[in-house]
């Protein structure tokens, strides 16, 4: 089963729960669009080498295509479409005026000199850009992508236009128009889900525990703010391994040993443990922010987390998700938790349109504002329905996507 089909899964069951009309439902199975293209790179020892880029635009129905653009070797179609349909499900969750998109280049990043980094992003843009635009379609970074190459796709975007373009992306620069508040932005979503998802279980955070999978941009800022919020840290991992201490771990000092030494292995006054043995730990949260796949029918069973709070794209696998709402785990899917990094980008996207900027504090007060609401909502659509926090979501997404779509006479 491929990634596009197993996100269908819980889709479908939400589609039969709120008993959807079938002509709505067919039309969100399926993306609008996908564009292939070509991108010539001469590299630099002087032969040109041909990389595929792509750019899917799930749903445009309530506003410009919404999502990022990942440069990593196994990007395929299946895979964008994927999680350009997840985009339109999330932005609609958020109650936000996107719909979804997704990007990507196949291309091993580490592979490349800066300015065969750059020859490939300018590239890219110059293939895509009839496509895209701050009221059509709107980039921001994902895997292997960053501020400093939406910096580049922004000045190739506003040479191609003849004008300065910075709405038309997201992700940027404080220099060339970012939103203070972004960098941390899909950490802080993560955690105030798992802080609402604590309420909800009467559970205190400042004596809940936390186990983190990941120690990248979205799993180190979700330790640092579970920290901040009371939360322990007893365990992190990143691609080397995993580290746990019962007394809790420091994830600033933490972070301060991975720029030292490249790792969060071997740190001080901690365990190493496997990947296996951090997801099994008995935590109160267990947040799974590394990549797909992390948690499934092989080990399901084993997940002892009162709550599961997904902080990457698809962790869980729909086998997973029946042994762990059998198991009366909450679990707080992707769509929802890891919705804030979208949430922050649409404050930057409007900062950008009205070219007036807010303080970090009112970026965190409206993004917070937000995301309660959304977690509210889906949990009483989980108690109306009968269903799980995931189909939930998808209801949620859903009934405002349908409802945009038929006041459009889309159906």
């Amino acid at each position: 089963m491929g990634l596009f089909e197993q996100s269908q899964i819980p889709l479908k069951a939400a589609i039969k729960a709120m008993k959807l009309d079938p002509g709505a439902a067919a039309i969100v199975e399926h993306p609008e669009r996908l564009l292939e293209v070509s991108i010539p790179v001469k590299m630099d020892d002087g032969h040109v080498e041909v990389f595929t880029g792509y750019r899917c635009q799930h749903s445009t129905v309530m506003g410009p295509a919404k999502g990022g653009v990942r440069y990593h070797q196994n990007v395929n179609a299946d895979e964008v479409r994927t999680l350009a349909f997840w985009m339109s499900c999330k932005c609609a969750v958020a109650g936000l005026p996107y719909g979804g998109g997704k990007g990507g280049i196949i291309v091993d990043v580490s592979k490349l000199s800066e300015r065969e980094l750059e020859a490939l992003t300018r590239g890219y843009i110059d293939k895509i850009a009839f496509f895209i635009g701050e009221k059509l379609d709107i980039p921001a970074p994902d895997m292997n992508t960053n501020a400093k190459i939406m910096g580049w796709m922004m000045d190739e975007y506003s040479k191609i236009k003849g004008q300065f373009e910075p709405g038309f992306i997201t992700g940027k620069d404080l220099s060339v128009g970012g939103s203070l508040g972004r960098t941390a932005a899909t950490g802080r979503g993560v955690v105030t889900a798992g802080v609402e998802a604590l309420k909800v279980k009467k559970i205190n955070p400042k004596k809940a525990t936390c186990a983190v999978q990941g120690f990248g941009n979205v799993g180190s800022w979700t330790a640092k703010l579970a920290h901040d919020a009371g939360l322990k840290v007893v365990a992190v991992s990143d691609v080397y391994g995993a580290i746990y201490n019962a007394k809790g771990i420091d994830p600033y000092d933490l972070e301060a040993h991975v720029k030292k030494t490249g790792s969060v292995t071997k740190y001080k006054g901690s365990k190493a443990i496997s990947n296996e043995e951090l997801l099994e730990l008995d935590v109160n949260i267990l947040f799974p922010c590394a990549m797909e796949g992390q948690i499934t029918k092989a080990n399901a069973a084993k997940i002892k987390a009162k709550i599961i709070c997904e902080g990457a794209n698809g962790p869980t696998t729909p086998d997973a998700d029946k042994i762990l709402d059998k198991k009366g785990i909450l679990l707080i899917p992707d769509i929802l938790a890891n919705g804030g990094g979208v949430t922050v980008s649409y404050f930057e996207w409007v900062q950008n349109l009205y070219r007036y900027f807010w303080s970090e504090e009112e970026v965190i007060e409206k993004q917070t504002a937000l995301m309660v609401k959304a977690f509210k909502e889906v949990y009483e659509l989980s108690k109306e329905y009968k269903v799980s926090m995931r189909v939930a979501a998808y209801i949620s997404a859903l009934s405002r996507i349908t409802k945009a779509m038929k006041n459009r006479g889309q159906f």
